[in-house]
């Protein structure tokens, strides 16, 4: 009977324990895993918004058996927000600077989230990616996103920011991604001076993409520097004026240089000869003046455009025709002059030449060993008194506004709205019917299904190829997109890219579902930051890129919601019938504990001797 009762208050502390625990785990999971001001947070993000995604105050607990769609936690404290693409509205509220373990924020492609961006932000310390492209905030960039010794990538691009750069943006010493483009920032580059901050400190940082905006005064000599690791350089569509300083040719990392669209002056540096790594360089657009550069030693060149600029009058150099991965030759207006060497054309990677408002004259003869590369020759408004082509060149030649076209005036070549030979590239659809799809909806070219594609805008921003009709790099682009953002093969569709007036190549992209007609909302913010965040990367011929996406037309926004409160039923329905059944083993241990100290009492005590009750009757 000793074991039956020690049993008995084994059992009974048992299932108390279990009880216990029970509660425990009922009562974390009602009341949330989070910490606490984390949530307020949170919450208070919320406030601001509309559209925010339906789970986001489903549940008290962002982080627990019913997350928050893109809230991502550690130890109970919330490490990152990636609410790519949801449609939100509004602002972001200044108490997100209370997420002190935050390390990602993604923000992108909500156009209408936006505001001036809170000081507060410089209260992330632990804060490594910063996302905003694509949405609508104003004002000046606050100085305190200089105080995040971690931030690494910084995309700030195609928003409404003004004001100056700040110099304190020196400060991040991690930076690796600098991206300010398509914004209104106006004044010059800060660098450092007398123990200041400045561009020029960021030496780990390997891109600067400050492309269109109002940036203004000399890029200064002091910016560059050979311990410097760049390798995009995007200044194309500023206001920058004075000469291209001669310490650019010390960042031997390039790899891009884009100058144009500015009002930069004098020569340019003789030693940017020595960037042997740059495949593109467009210094169009300018004021340059003094020779025409010597780009002999620039061997992996794949564009060069020089247009519109002053340079001293010149025949053909012979680096047109010794670049052995030049694919496009762009010098409109260049001050060009005397006969055109067949030698030119026989370039075997070229595909680009065009050469018009020069001064070329005699004969233009393409040669008999034509790249069958090349699609494009235009020499609009030169000299040529008369043009010999062999019948192996089957591209575009744009001759309007010679001699020549005075004798022939009716020949395609003389025709002044000619283009291109073939169409842009396109996605065929061939294998699917014809019918048109539902609007919002578009056809998918893997399972000639309508379907509602996630899809936005590809910039280009220095591709090292110009014809848009090359099926070869777009089908490699197609298949990289499915397999990198881990699509369905064939779950993607491109539609005619061209260049646009800023000479970027942009591309219209849709991405398929597989499985239904519509990307769940973790989908959609998962490929969101894949492309803003540039996991993404294209294929190198294709070079820099941004995307912009559209809003996405989500189903029915109380779907998710409703699994949301389904799950919070489940889990209290569960707890509750695990609790009752707990009771009842308490209950029943409770009982069989209660006989067991009466076995013992009426057998003789608590140590179990028998008591012997003697009946003394009289004799």
């Amino acid at each position: 009977m000793e074991e039956a009762g020690g049993c008995a208050r084994m059992g009974l502390r048992g299932v108390l324990l279990a009880l216990a625990l029970l509660l425990s785990v009922c009562v974390r999971a009602s009341h949330g895993l989070t910490d606490s001001q984390d949530t307020s947070v949170l919450r208070a993000l919320m406030d601001q918004w509309q559209n925010s995604p339906p789970t986001w105050g489903q549940s008290d607990d962002p982080c627990g058996v019913s997350p928050w769609d893109g809230v991502t936690c550690s130890n109970n404290r919330v490490i990152s927000i990636k609410v790519s693409t949801m449609g939100i509205k509004g602002l972001l509220a200044a108490d997100i600077g209370q997420l002190t373990e935050l390390q990602s924020l993604d923000l992108s492609f909500n156009k209408d989230l936006g505001g001036v961006l809170t000081p507060t932000i410089g209260n992330l310390k632990q804060l490594a990616t910063l996302i905003l492209a694509g949405c609508s905030f104003h004002g000046n960039i606050p100085d305190e996103l200089g105080s995040l010794p971690n931030l690494s990538y910084m995309a700030l691009n195609s928003n409404q920011f003004s004001g100056k750069i700040p110099a304190s943006l020196g400060n991040l010493s991690s930076l690796y991604w600098f991206d300010v483009a398509d914004n209104q920032l106006t004044g010059p580059l800060p660098i450092s001076s007398n123990g200041g901050m400045g561009l020029d400190k960021l030496t780990k940082t390997k891109h600067f993409h400050f492309n269109k905006n109002q940036l203004s005064g000399p890029i200064p000599d002091a910016l560059f520097s050979p311990e410097m690791t760049l390798i995009h350089l995007l200044f194309d569509g500023n206001k920058f004026t004075g000469d291209i300083p001669d310490s650019l040719g010390f960042v031997s990392t390039l790899e891009v240089v884009r100058l144009d669209r500015n009002t930069l002056s004098g020569p340019v540096p003789a030693n940017l000869n020595n960037l042997t790594k740059v495949n593109e360089l467009n210094l169009a657009n300018n004021q340059l003046n003094g020779p025409l550069p010597n780009l002999s030693g620039m061997t992996l060149l794949n564009y060069v455009d020089l247009s519109n600029n002053t340079f001293d009058p010149s025949p053909s150099p012979q680096w047109f025709w010794k670049l052995p991965q030049l694919s496009a030759l762009i010098i409109q207006s260049g001050r060009l002059y005397g006969t055109v060497p067949m030698k030119l054309f026989s370039s075997p990677q070229l595909q680009q030449v065009i050469l018009d408002g020069n001064a070329f004259n005699g004969t233009l003869d393409l040669g008999r060993s034509i790249s069958s590369e090349l699609s494009m020759v235009s020499f609009k408004d030169n000299d040529f008194s008369s043009v010999t082509v062999t019948s192996s060149y089957n591209g575009t030649l744009a001759l309007a506004g010679n001699p020549v076209c005075d004798h022939l005036p009716n020949t395609a070549y003389c025709n002044v709205t000619q283009h291109a030979p073939s169409p842009a590239y396109t996605t065929s659809l061939v294998k699917c019917f014809s019918g048109a799809c539902p609007p919002e909806q578009s056809m998918s070219p893997q399972s000639c299904g309508c379907a509602y594609p996630y899809q936005g805008v590809m910039y280009f921003r220095a591709p090292f190829f110009a014809d848009v009709g090359n099926g070869t790099a777009f089908q490699e682009l197609e298949s990289k997109l499915w397999t990198k953002l881990e699509l369905s093969p064939g779950s993607v569709a491109l539609q005619d890219p061209f260049f646009n007036s800023d000479s970027y190549m942009q591309v219209q992209v849709k991405l398929f579902p597989s499985g239904g007609p519509y990307f769940n909302r973790t989908e959609v913010m998962r490929i969101g930051f894949d492309l803003s965040n540039q996991t993404f990367k294209p294929p190198k011929e294709f070079g820099p890129y941004y995307f912009i996406a559209s809003p996405y037309p989500f189903p029915d926004r109380n779907g998710p919601a409703s699994k949301s409160k389904g799950a919070i039923i489940g889990i209290a329905v569960g707890c509750g019938v695990l609790l009752i059944a707990l009771v009842g083993a308490a209950v029943y241990a409770f009982m069989q504990r209660r006989r067991a100290q009466k076995a013992t009492e009426e057998l003789g005590g608590p140590f179990g001797t028998p008591s012997l009750k003697i009946n003394l009757s009289e004799n």
